[in-house]
């Protein structure tokens, strides 16, 4: 039996722009539901356990919004359970390193504050149309299919498929397939810090050349990226990158993430016997999936590219500031680069108009949906920017529903100063200049 339910905002994928959406239309007084795959919200946070925030300090200060909400509200629980510091990784700045369980809890309260129904290991499967619109989202969970009835549709589901099957068109990867290889990560449990960080080689380059030597490594493996964790002696590991690998295929994944735990195995042993300081480590937090960088973007009513980046465009609807280098992971072949984007000590910002749709009325999407191009992308794909993404569709939705528009026709000027009264910062007239830098 088919159960009928209703909403006035349907948002689709429970990741960091997700949860930001959703709760910036609930907390905007709409009647919100949340569809989320897995049993938990999170996203990259519930595949990657223990991935840093990056990109939410740009020029060393805060985007502000529910980032700084979330990152204060860990900050202030007694014990702390998140620091802000600066990044080993090059033309990064600051990063937010957080205990993962408190953090998910922390964001399944904040929803629950404010009133959004969810629906966990709940898949969307089909939109209904109605001319331009969605009027409502064909679903299934362990009980059986239903439907969510909806005034607006938020896509923050990563791969966009309900998106697409309404009619929005789009690019896979680069444009010719290519997309950035899928990471699984893990922990290393009682390494400590001041032996294992005591090298000055920040990649570990030296152990990763003889160790893939050896034929113990996998040859993509010349790159160890090892950060300390939130908590003492505990180091991160986000070093496995799996190329060649299509993020909408779920058999593909399914196949990558066996490859990414026999890689991570190894390369777990290949640390305690080779590496100083993990003589007596063990592996624990192995991610349960690989974590998808990229799979479609969505084309929208304007598409940044990279130049408008290294112009340091701040544009006039622009939703979150962001001096995130060119992250770009294994697309075509081994290559992995950390290029700036940006000037250093300069930003730039994301206009609303890359996450509206050029025809559909009543659908938006944030996250890693965002219509960019392929270098561009590489740069605005952070957490706390998919975060300050998801937030403004999220507040954009209402607006559009309380006058009766369609997303197209809302004006993005309204967005911004909304945005600016809920602690957005660098944005509208506002410079990011002029707040202080970030206490790290």
């Amino acid at each position: 039996m088919n159960r009928i339910v209703s909403t006035d905002v349907l948002v689709i994928g429970g990741g960091s722009a997700g949860f930001a959406a959703a709760h910036a239309a609930a907390s905007s007084g709409a009647r919100v539901r949340l569809l989320e795959g897995t049993s938990k919200i999170g996203g990259v946070m519930a595949f990657c356990p223990g991935m840093p925030w990056g990109g939410g300090f740009p020029v060393g200060r805060t985007i502000g919004g529910l980032f700084e909400t979330l990152t204060e509200r860990l900050r202030q629980m007694h014990p702390p359970m998140a620091r802000i510091r600066p990044s080993m990784l090059e033309n990064f700045g600051a990063e937010v390193i957080y205990d993962h369980e408190a953090a998910v809890f922390l964001m399944f309260q904040m929803l629950e504050d404010v009133g959004v129904e969810l629906h966990l290991g709940a898949y969307a499967g089909a939109p209904v149309m109605e001319g331009q619109r969605l009027s409502a989202v064909e679903c299934f969970d362990r009980s059986g299919p239903f439907t969510i009835k909806t005034g607006m549709v938020i896509d923050c589901s990563g791969d966009g498929d309900i998106s697409a099957k309404a009619g929005v068109p789009y690019t896979l990867g680069d444009g010719r397939g290519n997309m950035m290889g899928v990471t699984l990560s893990f922990s290393m449990l009682n390494a400590p810090w001041d032996q294992v960080f005591s090298n000055d080689d920040p990649y570990f380059k030296d152990h990763a050349a003889a160790g893939i030597a050896a034929g113990r490594l996998h040859p993509d493996l010349a790159k160890i990226y090892l950060m300390p964790a939130f908590h003492p002696d505990t180091v991160f590991c986000n070093s496995v990158h799996i190329r060649g690998v299509n993020g909408t295929d779920p058999q593909q994944v399914a196949r990558a993430t066996q490859e990414g735990r026999r890689r991570c195995f190894a390369l777990a042993q290949f640390l305690v016997d080779c590496v100083p300081g993990f003589s007596q480590a063990r592996l624990s937090g192995l991610g349960p999936t690989v974590g998808v960088r990229e799979t479609r973007r969505l084309e929208a009513m304007h598409r940044i590219g990279s130049q408008e980046l290294s112009l340091a465009t701040k544009f006039s609807d622009g939703i979150v500031c962001c001096d995130n280098p060119i992250d770009d992971v294994m697309r075509g072949d081994s290559a992995m680069t950390h290029d700036a984007a940006v000037a250093q000590g300069d930003y730039y910002t994301i206009p609303f108009r890359s996450l509206v749709p050029q025809q559909v009325e009543n659908l938006m999407f944030a996250g890693r949906l965002v219509c960019a191009d392929p270098a561009a992308f590489a740069s605005v794909r952070g957490m706390p920017q998919c975060m300050a993404m998801g937030e403004a569709v999220g507040v954009a939705a209402v607006m559009a529903l309380d006058d009766g528009l369609s997303v197209q026709s809302l004006e993005p000027s309204r967005v911004v100063h909304a945005l600016v009264a809920r602690g957005l910062k660098g944005i509208g007239s506002q410079s990011l200049m002029e707040q202080p830098l970030a206490e790290i």
